[in-house]
């Protein structure tokens, strides 16, 4: 005969496993977790379940574009051929100009600049960067640029000053352009309030903007003396370097909170011959370069490529580049769209020893599918497989690591 229900038993709360759910548990769970796309969705449920990690082993996701009239995103698990959709209201009405140390750089056509986490559950950490100024706009085009009536309106000239064409309305697809190209952190910002860095390069300009997160109001400028543009941010080796086309580098180093970083070196470290499209990342503390080595047939009006990766010390009296062909058990990350590039050593579910790519190196812009290239350093080949379909015909926009850090 069954026994009658204990009212005892029934009146004892059950446990809240959202908000009090116990650590060994979590940590269990935690360690179980067979790639990022699960890491995301399960860091995504509340507070301690964010901090259960470290998930510092897993693989970063592929962000694709999103469209700026939603809310709606889409990273890509690479491994898994899965897509994990978020909800992120911060996303609408903006460009990404970024992504760096898993938060992403989000730009409104006002130039006003958000730090986004988008990996952190219902909290959504969101910082606030300085707004571009009249100082940044004045820096960061070649064509005259003024604030009107609230928003951003450009002033073609004719190159020697004259008014060429009537004025226009910058657009939001536009702003990276003219104003913050790429935004690069030296730290990801948390909740105890560290000091961060960001540093951002500007639209075409040899000067660069900087700022310290949570302290300054206004971006500050300073010139590289680069001898053209800026084309690469990479911090490596406790330095912020500036490189331009010609493989110039100019070094800084960021001292106290709200000080100017200091610069140290200028230096010219010409790429290898022949690379060609070429990515600086930092990896083991050293700075590397890759890039393609590009075969030309005139008769048949084609060409092919091969991949290639060169590293070289910075710390050395006479830095050079030397080729790599053997990384042991890291991989490597390189971003087509942003030039945020990372490496991370035995990365679940990634093979070791390989570049992934997140577009072909010389793929069609115009590709209706997202292609990802995967490339074996040893030799050099690759092998590009597609990913998802694209939207509004634009590239993924880069690689991102998923809270690998505690907020």
């Amino acid at each position: 005969m069954a026994q009658p229900p204990n009212p005892k038993r029934r009146s004892q709360p059950l446990p809240d496993w959202r908000s009090n759910p116990p650590e060994d548990l979590l940590e269990s769970i935690g360690q179980r977790l067979a790639s990022g796309h699960n890491a995301a969705s399960f860091r995504s449920a509340c507070s301690p379940w964010h901090a259960a990690g470290p998930f510092a082993t897993f693989g970063p996701l592929l962000l694709l574009p999103f469209d700026p009239d939603s809310d709606r995103v889409g990273f890509d698990c690479v491994p898994k051929k899965k897509v994990l959709s978020k909800t992120l209201p911060d996303l609408r009405g903006k460009v990404a100009c970024g992504s760096s140390c898993g938060w992403v750089a989000l730009m409104d056509e006002v130039a006003s600049v958000t730090l986004l986490n988008p990996f952190a559950g219902a909290r959504a950490p969101r910082v606030e960067l300085p707004p571009a100024g009249e100082h940044v706009a004045a820096t960061s085009s070649s064509e005259r640029v003024s604030r009107v009536h609230g928003r951003w309106v450009l002033h073609p000239t004719n190159g020697y000053g004259d008014v060429d064409a009537a004025d226009r309305a910058i657009k939001l697809e536009d702003m990276r352009d003219v104003f913050f190209r790429e935004i690069v952190l030296l730290a990801p910002p948390d909740a105890a309030g560290r000091e961060c860095v960001a540093m951002a390069m500007l639209g075409c300009s040899t000067e660069v903007a900087f700022c310290w997160v949570g302290v300054d109001s206004a971006w500050t400028l300073f010139d590289t003396k680069l001898e053209f543009s800026v084309g690469s941010i990479v911090y490596c080796q406790d330095k912020f370097l500036a490189i331009d086309c010609t493989g110039e580098i100019f070094v800084s180093s960021s001292n106290a909170a709200g000080a100017t970083p200091t610069t140290t070196l200028l230096l010219s470290l010409s790429p290898p011959t022949g690379l060609c499209h070429r990515s600086y990342l930092e990896s083991n503390d050293e700075l590397h370069i890759v890039g393609a080595m590009v075969s030309t047939f005139h008769e048949t009006q084609s060409f092919t490529y091969s991949s290639a990766i060169y590293k070289c010390n910075l710390h050395n009296r006479t830095p050079e580049w030397s080729r790599v062909r053997d990384i042991g058990d890291q991989t490597l990350f390189v971003s087509k769209h942003f030039d945020e590039s990372f490496s991370g050593t035995s990365v679940s579910k990634y093979k070791e020893n390989k570049i992934y790519m997140s577009e072909p190196l010389y793929g069609d812009p115009y590709d209706l599918v997202h292609r990802l290239e995967i490339v074996d350093i040893a030799t050099g080949t690759s092998e590009v497989k597609p990913v998802q379909e694209k939207i509004q015909g634009s590239e993924a926009l880069g690689w991102i690591r998923p809270n690998l850090w505690k907020l």
